[in-house]
């Protein structure tokens, strides 16, 4: 036989390394199969070569306009004539220039951008759906949905930063460099150059003590979410408990310990910002004492001075940014680390290479001496073999945590067995595909939830191509095209998040409806009327058995009235089969089944 592992519970995220984040990311920019976007991407580069080589020149025509005022200084062939005026006019157009091209760059990337973030937000959420009930089981939805939308938002940032950032910075940085030393003296340089490196080396050492710091910020602010998110989903369980103020307090107690991680945040980036602007400072006041000196020796003009001041400015600023761009990077990478860690996640249960589509004739369903758990040493099913015939109807009862409910998730392939097989016409569910598995197995639930929609989209779910009168004959046949009808909005009414503006009943005929629509091949009942009312409970049942005719049915049940009709009715206890038969004949063997049958009789005829 044929053995799978159980994955031992890790609710722990993995994050991905900076270096895979940005090689994960890149590829967004060079899409083989999207020529547009290496278009577009050529043509944002050259508007950004074209705006620094503008923005290197521009103070030229600043220190002409100031040497024409001042008498000083001799101007090139291409300036002569142009006067102080022309000069300013000609300064204020390479500015605008500048702009424009940086500007034009934006434009062009902007779509580039966009076209990333849907593309991951898109793999992102469909991998989420790809992953197995544990990992559903184990994740809290808040803090997942604050990982993703973090994420996202990083990859845009990231790909317009790495691409109009780091590059253009160094590239206008060796410019001014090169023009200092040339037109200057080698020792303005040599300023330059120990100012931006001790810049680079300070603005990188603390923000790496603030990343740690932010990761902390992050971690409480998912904390507080889900805190949130967790109270506002069983808003009714608060309110029966009389328990607002007590979430409240958790959540403030949450929100207290971001609050504090938020406040070390600020402090360090005050403490950052002040180290910048004094090493910045510093360079910019030596290198303009060595221009003012130089100016006092006749060596330069006042236009000179001015150019110098120019240059030290115009390195500032993308310094400056430098430092902000640099601790966004890294709050980029940690925010999309978390979600390619996401990502890297592979599914527990997974199709093999070559699985094939399930094929359902008869709708024969096996359980072939199957040994699960979900954990590695606490089994739930200890060899269960059973088999429901084609068409018929098997009823699995048994008291909680006997390991009904495991077996509908091990026909749905929500987990893979342990040991042994579940196999539908012969075919083992892990040689087939779990679309084509899904497609033909239709679940009732016991709680069905519904999505904050209309009913018509809820009803079509089990079949979005379905025609308007296909959808009302779902309906009708789960006795709830009536009630629908008698409502003001009709089938256009909002049902509410998770459906809660219907009641228990309403929402089971949904369900039914639904799954009647998608008209599977095999059914599964899972507990599908135990939390309903007597009376609720018996309309429902008609409209299960209508729902159950030429089908296979597999019925999980507690209440055992409900299945007293089956074609078989097998009993579970601790993981085992301990008794299978028709309701009448188990009842003649007053075993386990007559116990639970005439205890539940009991209690009914009691209340």
């Amino acid at each position: 036989m044929r053995r799978s592992t159980v994955l031992p519970s890790d609710p722990t995220e993995p994050e991905a390394s900076g270096l895979s984040v940005i090689a994960r990311v890149a590829p967004y920019l060079w899409p083989d199969d999207q020529p547009w976007v290496k278009r577009r991407v050529v043509i944002a580069l050259v508007a950004l070569f074209v705006a620094k080589l503008v923005a290197v020149v521009t103070p030229f025509f600043y220190k002409a306009a100031v040497d024409a005022l001042a008498g000083e200084g001799t101007q090139a062939a291409w300036m002569l004539g142009a006067g102080a005026v022309g000069l300013t006019v000609a300064y204020g157009v390479s500015r605008a220039m500048n702009v424009g091209f940086q500007q034009l760059r934006d434009v062009v990337f902007a779509a580039v951008g966009q076209r990333a973030l849907r593309a991951l937000a898109l793999e992102t959420f469909t991998h989420i759906h790809r992953m197995s009930l544990r990992y559903h089981i184990q994740r809290k939805t808040g803090g997942l949905s604050r990982i993703v939308e973090r994420g996202v938002k990083g990859v845009e940032f990231l790909l317009r930063f790495l691409l109009f950032s780091i590059g253009p910075l160094v590239l206008e940085l060796v410019m001014i460099a090169v023009i200092l030393a040339v037109l200057f003296d080698i020792w303005y340089l040599v300023l330059v150059a120990v100012t931006i490196a001790a810049y680079v080396t300070f603005t990188f050492v603390v923000t790496e003590w603030r990343v740690k710091i932010r990761r902390e910020m992050n971690a409480q602010d998912t904390d507080a979410n889900q805190k949130a998110i967790d109270s506002l989903l069983n808003f009714e369980t608060v309110k029966y408990f009389g328990a607002e103020r007590r979430e409240a307090e958790r959540y403030d107690r949450a929100m207290e310990q971001y609050v504090a991680a938020a406040l070390k945040t600020s402090y360090s980036l005050a403490f950052l910002n002040f180290g910048q602007s004094l090493i910045i400072t510093s360079g910019l006041v030596g290198v303009m004492v060595m221009a003012a000196m130089g100016v006092q020796a006749g060596a330069l003009t006042t236009g000179d001075f001015v150019l110098v001041n120019a240059y030290m400015i115009q390195i500032t600023m993308p310094l400056n940014f430098l430092g902000t761009v640099y601790r966004e990077i890294r709050q980029a990478l940690i925010d999309m680390a978390q979600m390619f860690g996401l990502l890297e996640q592979p599914p527990e249960v997974q199709d093999k290479p070559r699985a094939k589509d399930l094929t359902v004739t008869d709708g024969e369903v096996v359980l072939d001496d199957v040994v699960f758990g979900y954990e590695p040493e606490r089994a739930i099913l200890k060899g269960v073999s059973l088999t429901v015939p084609g068409g018929s109807t098997t009823a699995i009862v048994g008291a909680s945590g006997s390991g009904k409910s495991t077996i509908g998730r091990l026909l749905f392939r929500f987990y893979d067995v342990v040991d042994g097989a579940v196999r539908i016409d012969g075919q083992d569910l892990r040689d087939v595909t779990q679309d084509s598995l899904h497609a033909r197995i239709g679940v009732v639930p016991q709680d069905t939830v519904l999505f904050n929609d209309t009913i018509l989209y809820n009803i079509a779910y089990g079949r979005p191509d379905a025609t308007r009168s296909e959808i009302e004959d779902a309906a009708r046949a789960a006795r709830i095209h009536d009630f629908v009808a008698s409502l003001p909005h009709g089938y256009e009414t909002q049902v509410g998040e998770r459906g809660l503006k219907l009641s228990g009943g309403e929402k089971q005929r949904v369900g039914i409806a639904r799954t009647l629509l998608k008209n599977p091949p095999i059914l599964l009942l899972d507990e599908a009327t135990s939390a309903l009312d007597s009376e609720t409970e018996a309309d429902i049942q008609t409209a299960l058995r209508m729902l159950g005719r030429g089908r296979t049915t597999v019925v999980i049940a507690h209440r055992l009235s409900t299945v007293a009709d089956a074609d078989e009715i097998v009993v579970l206890e601790d993981g085992v089969i301990v008794e299978r038969g028709r309701h009448d004949d188990l009842l003649l063997r007053d075993g386990r089944y007559a116990s639970l049958w005439y205890r539940q009789q009991a209690e009914e005829a009691a209340a």
